[in-house]
């Protein structure tokens, strides 16, 4: 009797118990082939760029959460009086540090080639860490909160410098390094997307469990940035780029030439020593670059501004007829929406004049930022955040092809991580403004066109310039 059963297969509860578990698993393993599917395209597979693209789809995730924890306890838990005391220390605490950190991350990274997996592990991890010691603390807002915060403010820093430097490693054949970006950062913004309403999700029950679910996310990330190809950690052919010209500074040491092929270069006689060849500063490449980076910088010094100056403002002076929190959520989905279709432009503008890119996108943010001083609106607000989310991402994507296509090869890496150096600290003075101003709608986003129009004196002259003269570099397609 019991033979026979063994033959008659399972019972019809145990098989309709699988079927109910493959209907339920059904949809998540469905939509997980089509996400390895669509990162996985156009030969980002086999290249190892598909798995960057998931990591920092990761890396976004757990940022947001992080976000969406100190938000509640910074801005929302204690009365209106007492809001602006507690940001300003928060932000006093966390970014004069990082002021001081952030240049030493582009240069400490750039001397560790052979360990980039090894630093966004770390970077992973050390969020993973750093949020569970906030968990204890974000309920209170006691002191320990600030350090722990400043710690993952510095650490998700350096996943960014490190992963610009990665990505021309990990480029499949005939893949722009601009659509890699644009994926790159479409697969972040997607997954802030579906993290932040999770965040909230889980806010709601105990304001610890974002804090813990970022933990989670961190350590999945951590083990992920090892699935990284080895070649991410090779340095064959790469040296460090300065941004700097030997030829404006009489007093260093310097040598003219421009970078040669190991085949080409001069070698030494019996007895002497070879001498060393500095690499070449980014001016010495074109000035397309350094305009671009000049560009870039207000830009990223406006994004740095308005996230403080409107947190600040909108908490005290909400939008007409909405919540803090509401007018909050609208500028920040507004500036969401514009850096998602700025990439997306990006894309299919690669092959396009970066420099004309860049002008015209400084100039379209610059008369927005005017508007919204002059006519001061809802509306403007939400426009000017989306503008500069859009102008942001595009002109980011331009600069990375300029990078592409004027840095020799052997220093491009280098110079990816300074130039992404740079772009943060412009990010910091940008806060620290928005910190120090007096809470004036008009006098806010009067600034706003002052930083943007500082860049517009410093760059567009020069970039447009460089499109009329063109240059000896190959476009990058």
């Amino acid at each position: 009797m019991t033979a026979a059963r063994s033959h008659d297969g399972p019972g019809p509860f145990r098989r309709a118990g699988r079927a109910t578990g493959r209907a339920l698993r059904a949809p998540f393993t469905g939509t997980a082939r089509s996400i390895r599917k669509a990162t996985h395209a156009h030969g980002a597979g086999e290249s190892g760029l598909g798995k960057l693209i998931e990591l920092h789809a990761v890396n976004g995730a757990g940022d947001v959460m992080i976000t969406v924890a100190l938000a509640s306890t910074v801005f929302f838990s204690v009365p209106t009086d007492e809001a602006r005391g507690r940001v300003a220390l928060y932000l006093a605490i966390t970014m004069a540090p990082f002021t001081l950190l952030a240049p030493v991350i582009g240069p400490l990274l750039d001397r560790l080639p052979h360990g980039r997996r090894a630093a966004m592990a770390g970077a992973m991890l050390a969020r993973a860490l750093l949020a569970l010691t906030m968990s204890g603390a974000v309920a209170t807002g006691g002191l320990e909160l600030y350090p722990a915060a400043l710690g993952v403010l510095v650490s998700s820093k350096a996943y960014g410098v490190v992963r610009s430097a990665v990505v021309p490693r990990l480029l499949p054949p005939k893949f722009s390094l601009v659509k890699a970006n644009s994926r790159v950062t479409l697969a972040g913004l997607l997954a802030t997307g579906i993290a932040a309403p999770i965040g909230a999700g889980l806010q709601t029950i105990g304001s610890a469990w974002p804090l813990y679910g970022a933990c989670a996310i961190f350590v999945a990330g951590t083990f992920l940035a090892f699935t990284l190809p080895h070649k991410v950690d090779s340095a064959k052919g790469e040296r460090r780029a300065r941004l700097i010209d030997p030829q404006d500074h009489p007093h260093l040491p310097h040598r003219p030439e421009p970078v040669r092929r190991s085949a080409d270069r001069k070698r030494p006689r019996n007895g002497e020593k070879p001498a060393k060849e500095r690499p070449p500063g980014l001016r010495s490449v074109g000035g397309s670059v350094l305009h671009g980076l000049q560009a870039n910088a207000a830009h990223r010094a406006l994004s740095g501004f308005l996230i403080f100056f409107l947190a600040f403002l909108l908490r005290e002076h909400p939008l007409a007829g909405q919540s803090a929190a509401v007018s909050l959520g609208i500028v920040g989905v507004a500036a969401g929406v514009g850096n998602a279709c700025g990439t997306a432009v990006g894309s299919w503008l690669r092959a396009r004049g970066p420099e004309v890119i860049i002008a015209t996108v400084l100039g379209l943010a610059l008369s927005v930022a005017v508007l919204a001083a002059v006519f001061f609106s809802t509306a403007l607000v939400a426009a000017l955040g989306a503008v500069a989310g859009f102008t942001q991402a595009l002109s980011k994507l331009s600069l990375d092809a300029m990078i592409q296509r004027d840095v020799p090869e052997e220093v491009r890496t280098s110079a990816f991580a300074r130039s992404e150096t740079l772009l943060q600290m412009a990010w910091v003075v940008g806060g620290g403004i928005g910190i120090a101003l007096p809470l004036n709608a008009v006098l806010g986003m009067s600034v706003a066109a002052g930083i943007l129009a500082l860049g517009a004196a410093a760059s567009v002259r020069g970039l447009l310039g460089a499109a009329r003269r063109g240059t000896p570099h190959p476009r990058v397609a």
